[in-house]
C-alpha cells in the first residue's frame, strides 16, 4: 500500500482510497489525475483484491488508454489490466462477446469514415447518383438522422430484415435519400459492419432487450471509473447509468473549466449536477498543479475567473517560479509570425529542442503567415490534424491487407486487390461485382471461384488469392506485428513504395509497425488481429506520435489532453479567438474555456500574441477580450497595444456583448420535418445552422429557403407536401 500511495498529495490519496459508492473528483488542469486514476486501479487490485477484469476505466482517447494500461501494468505487475478503453472501444468488447444477441458474428467489422465513404461510392456508382444528388457529408448526416430520430425502430428493422429484404428495398428505392439509406444498410449488413455511432447504440439496444446480458455486465463491472467526465454526451451517460446499476460504485473525474466539446454533444451539466442524479455523492477537489509555473497559473486563473457557469476554484502552483507570461502586439500578421520565429530561435539557442515548442491557434487558416515565415527562417515544423495518421493512404492499405486476412470483406478487397497492380482493372471488377450479386457471395469469394475463367488470364489474381489464403490459415497463431511485416513484404506493397521512392510513406509504415508492437505489449493475451482491427478503426490523429525534432502547429482542440514545455498562442484577436461565430453567452464561455485549455498546455513558457490589421470583411482587428480578461500585471508586454486601440477594443467588446443572447442554439426540428410558420405557412426543414441559430426552411409557397431563428415560433405540422 505504501508504494501505491507514495508521493500522493492529500486530495489524490483521498481519491485513491475512496472506493465505495459515488465519487466525483473535480480535477484541475495538470493536477495529476492520470496518476490518481492508475493508482486507484492498482489500489483496488493490490489492496482490496479486486480482479482486474471486474474494473472498467473509461478514458477519452486511445492514447490515454494505452498510457493508463502501461502505468497499471507497472504498478500491479499483472498482464490483465481489465477494461481500460474509450466508451466506443469498450462497446467493441461488449459486442465481441454478445453480438449474437442481434444476430451479428463476433468477427463484425468496425467501420471508420473512409469505410463509410467507400460504401457510399459503391452505392453511387451502382445507382448512378452524383454529388449533386447529395454530398457524402450530407449523406452521412442523413443516414444518422434516419437511423435514430426518424426511425426509432431502426435497430430492430436492421436486425430482423434479411439481406435479401434489404437489397430489395435498396433496388426498389426511387429517390436519393431512400437509395442511399437502404443501400448503406445493405452494405453494412453484407459485411456485418458497424459504424462509430452504431457501437454504443447497439450495446444499449442489447441491454434493453436482453435482461440476462445486461445483468451479466452489470455484475461483472464491480468498479467503474470515468475520466474527462465533462466531455460525456447523452448516449455515453445512458450507457454509464446502465453499467453502474447493480454495484453502484462509480468514480468520475472531470473539470468543468475544460468543457470544449458541446458542439459534439458534451454536456457539462452531467458533471456539475452529478449529485442530483446519484445519492450521497462524495466530491473531492484536486487543485494542485504539477505542470505549469506559478506565473502561467496566475494568468489562467485570472482568465477563467471571468466565466460565470463554473465551480469557483483556482489552480494551485507546486513548481518553482519561472519566466513571466509574455504578450506581444504586432502591426501585421506577418510581423507577429516573425516575432514568434525570433522567440523560437532564442529558445533554441538557449538549449530547447524544436520538439519542445508548440504553436496553437483557433483555426487552421491562421497558419498561412506562420508557415511562410518559418520556411524563410528555416524553422522545421509539422502540422497536426491535417491528414490523420490512420487515414493516410499507405496506413489504410496496410490495415486493409490485415482485414482481408481476417474478414475477406468487400471494402478491403476493393482497396487492395489491385495494389500493387495485378491487372485487376475496372472490367474485371465489374465482372466480379455481377458474379457476386448473382450468387450472393463476397467479391473475394467470387474471385476465388472464378480464377480459371478466361477473363483472369494474364493477371495476378491467383497470386493474390494464394497470398490471402496462406495468411488466413495461420494468422491466429502469429503475432500481429509479424503478420503485418510479412504481408507488406510478400504482397509487394513495400517494394512498390520503394520503387516509387516514397520514403515518407515507408516511414509511416514503420511507425504503424511500431504502434502494433506497442499495442501487443500493452494488451497481452487480448492482442488478437480481430481485436486490434476493431480498435484501430477508432484511433484518431492524437493517437500517433511524431518524435521528430520539429515545432508542432495545431489547433487548440487538437492540443486537448497534451502538454508542452513552451506554447505560443497566436492570433488572439476578436473575431478569431473568440470566433466571430460566437453568438450566445454560453458559447462565449466555451470560447474562454478553450483559451484556458490552450494556456494550461504550457509547462515552462507561455507566449501570447495578436496583430493589428483587417479582417476578411474589412473591419479592424482588435486584441482579444481574453487578453484583456487577464490582470495586466500578470503579463510581460514586449510591445503593448496603444491606449487608443485598447479603448476601441473595449468599446467593440461591450457593443458585441449586448448582442449575445442566452443559449438558443439547439434546433427543435430535424431535416425533413414538416413545420408551420405563423406568416409563411407550411414548409419543410432542410437543415439547421447552429452557428446562426436558425432552421433552414423551404416553405411551400416560396421559391427559395429561409433561415428562421431557433427562437421563432415554428410549430410541428403533419402530412406531406
Amino acid at each position: 500500500m505504501e508504494e501505491i500511495l507514495l508521493n500522493l498529495n492529500g486530495a489524490q490519496r483521498e481519491a485513491v482510497t475512496s472506493t465505495e459508492g459515488f465519487v466525483r473528483v473535480i480535477a484541475g488542469a495538470g493536477s495529476g489525475k492520470t496518476r490518481a486514476l492508475s493508482r486507484r486501479f492498482a489500489y483496488l487490485v493490490n489492496e482490496l483484491g479486486i480482479l482486474p477484469g471486474n474494473i472498467l476505466c473509461v478514458t477519452f482517447t486511445n492514447k490515454s488508454a494505452n498510457e493508463m494500461r502501461q502505468r497499471i501494468h507497472n504498478l500491479t505487475g499483472d498482464n490483465d489490466t481489465g477494461y481500460i478503453n474509450t466508451f466506443h472501444g469498450f462497446c467493441v468488447s461488449i459486442l465481441q462477446e454478445d453480438s449474437h444477441a442481434v444476430q451479428y458474428p463476433k468477427s463484425f467489422l468496425v467501420l471508420d469514415n473512409s469505410d463509410v465513404d467507400a460504401m457510399l461510392k459503391i452505392i453511387y456508382e451502382e445507382r448512378g447518383l452524383t454529388l449533386r444528388d447529395m454530398t457524402f457529408s450530407k449523406a452521412r448526416d442523413m443516414i444518422e438522422i434516419r437511423k435514430t430520430q426518424k426511425n426509432p425502430d431502426y435497430y430492430l428493422d436492421m436486425i430482423t430484415m434479411s439481406l435479401d429484404t434489404l437489397r430489395r428495398k435498396y433496388e426498389e428505392a426511387d429517390n436519393a435519400g431512400d437509395i442511399i439509406f437502404y443501400g448503406y444498410l445493405y452494405q453494412e449488413k453484407k459485411c456485418f459492419g458497424l459504424d462509430y455511432n452504431d457501437l454504443i447504440k447497439f450495446s444499449l439496444y442489447i441491454f434493453a432487450q436482453n435482461e440476462a446480458i445486461r445483468l451479466k455486465w452489470q455484475k461483472r463491472l464491480e468498479y467503474i471509473m470515468i475520466d474527462e467526465f465533462q466531455d460525456i454526451d447523452a448516449l455515453q451517460y445512458r450507457l454509464m447509468e446502465v453499467l453502474c446499476g447493480y454495484h453502484g460504485n462509480l468514480f468520475i473525474v472531470g473539470d468543468p473549466d475544460q468543457t470544449i466539446y458541446t458542439w459534439r454533444g458534451a454536456d457539462v451539466r452531467y458533471l456539475l449536477e452529478f449529485e442530483r442524479a446519484f445519492p450521497k455523492v462524495k466530491t473531492i477537489m484536486m487543485m494542485e498543479n504539477y505542470r505549469s509555473t506559478p506565473q502561467i497559473l496566475a494568468a489562467v486563473n485570472s482568465l477563467i475567473g471571468k466565466n460565470k457557469n463554473r465551480i469557483d476554484k483556482d489552480l494551485l502552483p507546486t513548481l518553482p517560479s519561472g519566466a513571466p507570461v509574455v504578450c506581444h502586439h504586432a502591426a501585421t500578421s506577418e510581423a507577429e509570425a516573425a516575432w514568434m520565429a525570433g522567440q523560437i530561435q532564442a529558445l533554441r539557442a538557449a538549449g530547447a529542442e524544436y520538439r519542445d515548442i508548440t504553436v496553437l491557434y483557433r483555426a487552421h487558416y491562421i497558419t498561412r503567415a506562420v508557415e511562410e515565415v518559418f520556411l524563410r527562417a528555416e524553422i522545421p515544423y509539422t502540422i497536426y490534424s491535417g491528414v490523420q495518421f490512420f487515414g493516410r493512404m499507405e496506413i489504410k492499405d496496410a490495415l486493409s491487407y490485415l482485414r482481408m486476412i481476417a474478414y475477406k470483406d468487400d471494402l478491403s478487397f476493393l482497396r487492395v486487390a489491385n495494389v500493387p497492380r495485378r491487372n485487376l482493372g475496372e472490367r474485371r471488377m465489374k465482372f466480379l461485382r455481377e458474379y457476386a450479386a448473382e450468387r450472393r457471395c463476397s467479391l473475394y469469394e467470387a474471385l476465388r471461384r472464378s480464377l480459371e475463367d478466361e477473363i483472369f488470364k494474364g493477371t495476378k489474381a491467383a497470386q493474390f488469392a494464394a497470398l490471402v489464403e496462406s495468411f488466413s490459415a495461420d494468422y491466429a497463431q502469429r503475432p500481429i506485428s509479424e503478420v503485418l511485416s510479412a504481408v507488406l513484404n510478400e504482397s509487394g506493397y513495400e517494394k512498390m513504395l520503394r520503387t516509387e521512392g516514397s520514403q515518407e510513406r515507408l516511414d509511416n509504415l514503420a511507425e504503424l509497425k511500431q504502434s502494433v508492437y506497442e499495442y501487443e505489449t500493452s494488451c497481452g493475451e487480448e492482442s488478437t488481429l480481430e481485436h486490434y482491427l476493431a480498435h484501430v478503426a477508432l484511433f484518431t490523429n492524437s493517437d500517433a506520435e511524431d518524435a521528430r525534432d520539429k515545432v508542432k502547429l495545431m489547433t487548440v482542440h487538437t492540443a486537448k489532453g497534451l502538454e508542452f514545455p513552451y506554447v505560443f498562442l497566436c492570433a488572439m484577436n476578436e473575431g478569431i479567438f473568440p470566433s466571430r461565430k460566437t453568438g450566445t453567452l454560453q458559447a462565449m464561455e466555451e470560447e474562454r474555456r478553450l483559451a484556458f485549455v490552450a494556456m494550461t498546455r504550457a509547462e515552462k513558457g507561455l507566449f501570447l500574441s495578436e496583430a493589428e490589421g483587417r479582417n476578411f470583411d474589412g473591419s479592424p482587428r482588435y486584441p482579444s477580450r481574453f487578453l484583456l480578461d487577464i490582470d495586466p500585471g500578470l503579463l510581460a508586454y514586449t510591445e503593448k497595444p496603444r491606449d487608443g486601440l485598447i479603448a476601441e477594443a473595449r468599446d467593440y467588446i461591450a457593443m458585441s456583448g449586448r448582442c449575445l443572447g442566452e443559449d438558443a442554439a439547439r434546433p427543435l426540428f430535424s431535416p425533413g420535418q414538416r413545420v408551420k410558420h405563423s406568416i409563411f405557412g407550411l414548409g419543410t426543414v432542410v437543415d439547421a445552422d447552429r452557428s446562426k441559430g436558425a432552421h433552414i426552411v423551404q416553405f411551400d409557397d416560396m421559391p427559395t429557403p429561409r433561415a428562421i431563428s431557433f427562437r421563432a415560433r415554428l410549430e410541428e405540422a403533419q402530412g406531406a407536401r
